[in-house]
């Protein structure tokens, strides 16, 4: 497999280059950690589904899985508002922990020390 999103059928003409995908992808969850850190106490484990998600040795369903509740997460607006104090990340972290729990199996050591390298950089 020559790239991450080819067999997840993410247009390049509609949603532009592969790299720029990744990049946005990084920034956003980058910025929606630093907000839900305190809140969200898996963090580890959500950044870690972000490294399994862009593997392009993870299978595509769970690929899907993981891409879905991280663009949950990152989305400002959903049941209940990222801006809502104490409860704002609630559904989020609800969701995530779901995704997590489904494919835990394809979460590799090496998904999550480079989870741990980039909290630890604050770079994704």
């Amino acid at each position: 497999m020559d790239t991450t999103f080819k067999d997840l059928g993410f247009d390049p003409e509609i949603l532009g280059p592969e790299e720029k995908q990744k990049r946005s992808i990084r920034k956003k969850l980058l910025s929606t950690a630093r907000k839900a850190v305190r809140q969200v106490p898996f963090m580890e484990d959500v950044v870690a589904s972000y490294y399994c998600a862009m593997d392009p040795a993870t299978p595509s369903k769970v690929r899907m899985t993981l891409l879905a509740a991280l663009a949950y997460f990152v989305l400002p607006l959903d049941t209940i508002p990222d801006f809502i104090a104490g409860i704002g990340f609630g559904d989020d972290a609800t969701v995530l922990l779901a995704a997590i729990a489904m494919i835990r199996g394809h979460l590799r050591e090496d998904h999550y020390q480079a989870a741990r390298e980039a909290l630890k950089d604050g770079d994704l």
